[in-house]
């Protein structure tokens, strides 16, 4: 890595860090006291948060936002949602301008050990990959020796490219933009050759192409990108509750619990069904929260298979399949932590 790119690095850990240790540890009580959840998502981005017509945010990341807001407010509409570049994620949620983040951010290392902040969990095991127009002849990332590439900055993508090239020792120029949305648009516009991101970004970007079909993405998945919401450090109690919200989702799709039956599994219910419901046991009390905060996570939001599909699944636009992300009872990661 350049010596400017690791100076620059150095003073951003070191900025949040110490951003972090001023920040108020109690953060259920500043969202209980607004009566709203501040959610950091992406500036747009299909299928995982993006802002209609009517202003209406919806999506996966969005959905984990909504579970939040419905474990703690017992409301899934009571969010803010302040989109963010890649770039400007961490600093407004260690700053304290977000509660939470749920913006297709990739766990790794380095963010979290040396940004103040940490992961909650993944709500999308994803990996690096590239999309090109078909009309450039190429069928496989080997073939890009040379190539000019369209990259979001501040991404762990351009980790994970320059990796990769430098592996198969071929070259490339990167040419860089803010946002999602300006990559497809110099993608499209023809100033780079390819566009790399996440796979499932790739989709997202590809359906908002003019002519979706005049492009492909390539075989090749290039690294390992677990996405999930993050908070800051320094509260422990926000941390378990933004986690167990994301693993109630998942621990209800389990158990086979969906926003459809979950007022007769609440009663009549096994019991896990029961304690995952509120009627029995103590799981909210041990959070901070009421008894059904997880009953209104999968009343008002679903479980994590009904958001998944009807965001990014073979029903949505994006059309992707549950892949490493179906439960582990069918072969995928999803695997959630026991609710007892």
């Amino acid at each position: 890595m350049h010596k400017k790119k690791i100076l620059a690095f150095t003073t951003l850990a070191a900025t949040l860090v110490t951003g972090a240790a001023s920040v108020q540890a109690a953060t259920l009580d500043d969202v209980k006291a607004r009566g709203t959840l501040s959610c950091g998502v992406s500036t747009g981005l299909a299928g995982f948060s993006e802002k209609d017509a009517n202003g209406n945010w919806s999506g996966l990341d969005v959905d984990v936002c909504r579970a939040v807001a419905a474990a703690v407010l017992g409301d899934a509409d009571a969010v803010q949602y302040k989109p963010l570049t890649a770039k400007e994620r961490f600093t407004a949620l260690v700053s304290g301008e977000i509660d939470m983040l749920s913006r297709n951010t990739t766990w790794t290392h380095t963010r979290d050990t040396s940004l103040g902040i940490n992961f909650a969990g993944t709500n999308y095991y994803d990996g690096a990959s590239f999309m090109v127009m078909k009309n450039l002849g190429v069928k496989s990332a080997t073939e890009l020796d040379g190539a000019n590439a369209c990259i979001q900055a501040g991404t762990s993508t351009e980790l994970a490219i320059a990796d990769y090239f430098r592996q198969h020792g071929m070259s490339y120029k990167a040419v860089t933009f803010d946002t999602s949305d300006q990559t497809r648009q110099g993608f499209e516009s023809g100033r780079c050759d390819f566009l790399t991101s996440d796979g499932s970004q790739l989709a997202a970007l590809r359906v908002g192409l003019s002519n979706p079909s005049d492009a492909m993405i390539l075989p090749e998945v290039i690294s390992k990108e677990p996405l999930g919401p993050v908070v800051r450090q320094g509260d422990d109690q926000w941390f378990n509750i933004v986690k167990w919200s994301l693993n109630a989702m998942i621990e209800a799709e389990e158990q086979g619990v969906t926003s459809a039956n979950a007022d007769d599994k609440r009663e009549n219910g096994n019991p896990a069904n029961k304690r995952l419901l509120g009627t029995e046991g103590e799981l909210g009390t041990n959070l901070g929260l009421n008894a059904d905060w997880a009953y209104n996570i999968v009343k008002q939001v679903g479980n994590y298979g009904e958001s998944f599909e009807r965001n990014v699944g073979m029903d949505s636009p994006l059309e992707l399949e549950r892949g490493l992300n179906a439960s582990w009872k069918d072969g995928g990661l999803m695997y959630a932590q026991p609710m007892r």
